[in-house]
């Protein structure tokens, strides 16, 4: 497993890792760390290998959730995240996340409306 950059930085009391053009996040197939990631600056691109080679499945900007499919389903990451261009991520800890999905309904909402649409693309996408 590529080990993420830690830049130590707090943002908003939560630390933050930064990251230069092309680096990797995560790799698809790296275990989950128990903690999904806000973009807080800067774009990402998510990317899978398929039979055909890899494919962009999704690009992030601020305020996207990146990694909360291994944080949910406990599992392996299910694609690769890169940087592209300077990347600064907030990580939320998987105790932190839980806290605020319940103590937040809108923000709970707020993810499972993403997770629909990545299911939506997904469902689209043509199959080998």
């Amino acid at each position: 497993m590529t080990p993420m950059a830690a830049s130590g930085r707090r943002i908003a009391g939560m630390q933050s890792r930064s990251f230069g053009p092309g680096e990797v996040v995560f790799r698809q197939g790296d275990a989950g760390q128990r903690e999904a990631y806000l973009v807080h600056e800067g774009t990402v691109e998510v990317r899978r290998r398929t039979p055909n080679g890899e494919q962009v499945l999704r690009t992030l900007a601020k305020g996207d959730l990146l990694g909360e499919v291994a944080f949910f389903s406990d599992g392996p990451h299910s694609a690769t995240a890169l940087a592209i261009g300077r990347v600064t991520l907030l990580v939320v800890p998987a105790d932190r996340l839980e806290h605020l999905v319940r103590t937040k309904p809108n923000l709970g909402i707020a993810i499972i409306r993403q997770l629909a649409r990545m299911a939506a693309i997904e469902d689209d996408r043509p199959r080998p």
